[in-house]
C-alpha cells in the first residue's frame, strides 16, 4: 500500500442516484465528498431512455440527461466526482477507523467513512439483439417503462415472483402480454401463479426461450423457440422485459459486509448502516424489493445523514479523549 494515501472523509462509491443524492447531502452538510462514479457513470438510468416516474420532471426526462444534472447539481455543491471504479477494499472493524478503498487496481485512498452506492445490475440474456436494442424496446424494468407500452403488445421472459408481478402489472396496461418461461413450470408463489393465471389477457408459454429480438432501432417483434421441440415462433411486439433478475455489485465488499445469498448488503433497521462502522450502503445495493430510482435517492439522502452523524459523533468523542489527556498531565 502507497506510503503517502490520498486522505477523504466521506468516499462514495457509485455514481446512481443514490450516489448523487448522498453527494449532494454530504457536501451541502461540508463532508468534502469524493466521488467515484464506477465504469457506467450515471448507473442503470444511462440507459433507459426516457424517465417519466421521477418527482420534479412533469413532461418526463431522458435517463442520461437526468443522472447528467444530478451530476452538476452535486458538483454545484463542490463534490469532487471522478472517474474510477473501487477494485479492492480493506476496512476497519474499529468505531472511528480508517477504510482503504483501491482506485482501477492501482492506487490507495483512506476514508474515514465510505458510502457504498455500487446498485445491482439486471440480467440479461445475452442475445446480440437484445443488448443492441436496450433503450429501443428492450427493457429491465416494467414498473420503470411499461408506461410507454400501454394498449400495446408486449413479452415479458422469466418464472419467478419478479416476473410474475411484472407481468401482471403489464397485462393491466398493455393490450396482450406474452409470458416466456424457459421451464415447463413457474418459480414464483402459488398466489403470484395465480395472478398471473387469472389475467385474461396474459398468455404463459413454458418450455420457450428468445430466440431474437426482431427490429432494426426498435423492437417490432420477437422469435421465440420451444426448448424441447426446436420449434420457432415469431409474435409481434413492440417491448420486450427481462425479468430474470438482478445481481447486486458487491463481490469486493464480500469480506468485509454482511450479506444475503444473492450479495444484497444488510443495513441496520431504519438506517443504512452496515455491520462496519462508517461504511454505509444505499440504493439498489441493499434494496431487492423496490429498485426505483426515487427510492434510491431517497436511502443516498439517508447515508449522507448517518455519515454526518457518524463522524460527528467520532470527532466528539476524539475530542473528549484528547481533552481529558490534557487535564490528567
Amino acid at each position: 500500500m502507497e506510503a503517502n494515501l490520498e486522505h477523504i472523509k466521506c468516499l462514495i462509491i457509485g455514481s446512481g442516484p443514490a450516489g448523487y443524492t448522498a453527494a449532494i447531502y454530504a457536501a451541502r452538510a461540508d463532508l468534502k465528498p469524493v466521488m467515484y462514479t464506477g465504469i457506467e457513470p450515471g448507473g442503470q438510468l444511462t440507459t433507459t431512455t426516457d424517465v417519466d416516474n421521477f418527482p420534479g420532471y412533469p413532461q418526463g426526462i431522458e435517463g442520461p440527461k437526468m443522472m447528467e444534472e444530478l451530476k452538476e447539481q452535486a458538483e454545484r455543491f463542490d463534490t469532487d466526482v471522478r472517474f474510477g471504479r473501487a477494485t479492492q477494499v480493506k476496512f476497519s472493524e474499529e468505531d472511528g477507523g480508517l477504510h482503504y478503498v483501491q482506485i482501477d487496481e492501482e492506487k490507495w485512498v483512506e476514508a474515514e467513512a465510505v458510502i457504498i452506492s455500487t446498485g445491482a445490475s439486471a440480467k440479461y440474456l445475452g442475445l446480440e439483439s437484445e443488448q443492441r436494442l436496450r433503450g429501443g424496446g428492450v427493457s429491465a424494468c416494467a414498473v420503470c417503462d411499461g408506461f410507454f407500452y400501454k394498449n400495446q403488445e408486449v413479452a415479458i421472459v422469466g418464472g419467478g415472483d419478479t416476473a410474475a408481478e411484472e407481468a401482471t402489472y403489464l397485462a393491466k396496461i398493455c393490450k396482450k402480454v406474452t409470458m416466456l418461461v424457459r421451464r415447463d413450470e413457474m418459480r414464483a408463489s402459488k398466489a403470484m401463479q395465480h395472478r398471473v393465471f387469472s389475467a385474461d389477457n396474459l398468455e404463459v408459454k413454458f418450455n420457450t426461450e428468445v430466440d431474437e429480438v426482431l427490429g432494426d432501432d426498435v423492437v417490432e417483434g420477437l422469435r421465440m423457440v420451444n426448448n424441447q421441440t426446436g420449434e420457432k415462433k415469431k409474435i409481434d411486439i413492440t417491448g420486450l422485459f427481462i425479468a430474470i433478475g438482478h445481481k447486486p455489485n458487491t463481490d469486493i465488499f464480500t469480506d468485509y459486509l454482511d450479506m444475503d445469498n444473492a450479495g444484497y448488503v444488510f443495513t441496520k433497521p431504519k438506517s443504512t448502516h452496515t455491520n462496519i462502522p462508517g461504511v454505509f450502503a444505499s440504493g439498489d445495493v441493499q434494496d431487492k424489493e423496490y429498485r426505483q430510482a426515487v427510492t434510491a435517492a431517497g436511502t443516498g439522502c439517508m447515508a449522507a445523514l448517518d455519515t454526518e452523524r457518524y463522524l460527528g459523533r467520532v470527532a466528539s468523542e476524539k475530542e473528549q479523549k484528547f481533552e481529558k489527556v490534557e487535564a490528567d498531565k
